[in-house]
């Protein structure tokens, strides 16, 4: 007997807020500052950390007050879904509504836990810089690998 799994048999419209907060993997990309190219509009990701990004744990230091301390921490939402666009191929959010499964190291499938995450290097742990701690400017920082699917 095979166990049901909500993220394969609900929409996202359909998730109680514990099933939506679950998807989030705790990679830690979604933190990450990005750029937009003013003339053609593309998206580059850096290694710059929002401040309240726990270097470690890849999770915010303080989710509950986010909103609070980084007035432009951005909520991910159904209200957003056309947004979605700048989360990096990996997130769960983005996957479901394209329609692909979660990658094999999700926490979801992994008896809740990030470490298979964290040793296939899909998430931020040992590759970013605090934005507090920033030398240069922000294009000095640019970084591809946000962008690969880590499967």
């Amino acid at each position: 007997m095979s166990e049901v799994r909500f993220w394969e048999t609900k929409t996202l419209a359909q998730m109680n807020a514990q099933e939506w907060e679950s998807l989030c993997d705790g990679c830690g990309k979604c933190c990450l500052s990005k750029l937009i190219d003013e003339d053609t509009d593309e998206l580059y990701y850096t290694n710059i950390a929002c401040v309240l990004l726990n270097s470690k744990s890849c999770r915010c230091s303080d989710y509950e007050n986010r909103f609070a301390k980084v007035p432009d921490c951005v909520k991910i939402t159904l209200d957003d879904i056309d947004a979605f666009h700048w989360l990096p191929p990996s997130c769960a959010y983005k996957r479901l509504i394209e329609g692909k499964p979660l990658p094999q190291w999700h926490p979801l499938l992994n008896k809740g836990k990030a470490s298979e995450m964290h040793k296939r290097g899909a998430s931020v742990r040992g590759k970013i810089v605090c934005e507090s701690q920033l030398t240069g400017q922000s294009q000095d920082y640019i970084v591809r690998w946000p962008l690969d699917e880590c499967e």
